[in-house]
């Protein structure tokens, strides 16, 4: 667009310049094809003068047409990605993370997405079952009653013989997660990865370091397929954290055969002992604190001659 040209040749836009272009060019951009768009969006995110109300509009657009915007724009501030990721849903979120220059409270905000997404689907619950059968009339509500005892009834004998692909109540990543998991490995960090790990696992930060920590690299292998990583993902997490795990065995390397090796159910028991014990752990420590910190009484301040 024309429009965007012009504003590619303004070094340093003035307020009023900045005004008028975010006046023009959202209406232009709607009107516009979606070759154009694309062009349009390409060419604003190597800007870093694009003005605040443009960048969240075409951050907002679909991820068909904003992930360049998302992964390059220095137009994007903390708090704009942050609300990007909160309110555009998951892909979003996932591009956002490829960004090179993310910053520590962008990284918080992504990994505690699933915890603000888990009490949304609860309150979706909740309006779902707020139809009372009383406000049913009477053959509806035993026709529902009777659905329901089905419903049971079919859920019991699927447990019965449970499907192995039936991940129901198994602990599982979230997309955002295996993406910040996987970023984190690429770039070395440790403390970031660690933290990640220990926000998947809803278990202290103690936990996943002493999982690092296993230089055989059995434990995090353990961890990564007992929480459902990618095998891609994992096999390359190994490798950046492990460089033995890249030997080859035969025509695999030890990291593939390795996880090859692993059960998934016996993963996820394991995960779950870790989890037990990590909990009493953590527990029992903060109660020694507590005591160690409680006020010594009065009377025993006294001293007697």
């Amino acid at each position: 667009m024309a429009t965007v040209s012009s504003f590619e040749g303004l070094p340093y836009p003035s307020k009023s310049e900045l005004r008028q272009f975010a006046e023009l060019f959202m209406p232009l951009f709607s009107a516009s094809t979606a070759e154009a768009k694309r062009e349009a969006i390409a060419a604003l995110s190597q800007n870093p003068h694009v003005p605040s109300a443009v960048a969240f509009f075409i951050a907002s657009q679909p991820i068909s047409l904003s992930a360049p915007f998302l992964v390059s724009s220095k137009a994007l501030d903390d708090e704009t990605l942050i609300a990007i990721a909160r309110t555009q849903g998951a892909a979003h979120a996932r591009t956002i993370v490829r960004r090179e220059d993310l910053s520590p409270t962008v990284v918080d905000a992504l990994v505690g997405l699933r915890h603000s997404r888990h009490v949304t689907g609860s309150t979706h619950d909740n309006l779902q079952t707020s139809t009372s059968p009383a406000a049913l009339s009477e053959s509806e509500a035993r026709a529902e009653r009777e659905e329901k005892l089905r419903r049971q009834l079919r859920t019991m004998a699927r447990q019965m013989h449970r499907p192995a692909g039936d991940t129901l109540g198994v602990r599982r990543l979230t997309e955002v997660q295996e993406a910040l998991l996987v970023r984190f490995a690429r770039e070395r960090d440790a403390s970031r990865f660690a933290a990640t790990l220990s926000d998947s696992l809803s278990a202290s930060h103690w936990l996943s370091e002493r999982i690092l920590l296993d230089i055989s690299g059995r434990q995090l292998a353990t961890t990564l397929v007992g929480i459902g990583m990618d095998t891609d993902d994992a096999i390359f997490i190994l490798e950046c954290f492990y460089p033995h795990m890249r030997q080859l065995v035969g025509d695999i390397s030890r990291a593939e055969s390795m996880l090859e090796s692993l059960e998934t159910a016996e993963c996820e028991e394991r995960i779950e002992s870790w989890r037990r014990a990590d909990r009493y752990t953590t527990s029992s420590g903060s109660a020694a604190d507590e005591r160690r910190e409680e006020p010594t009484p009065a009377h025993k301040l006294v001293v007697r001659r």
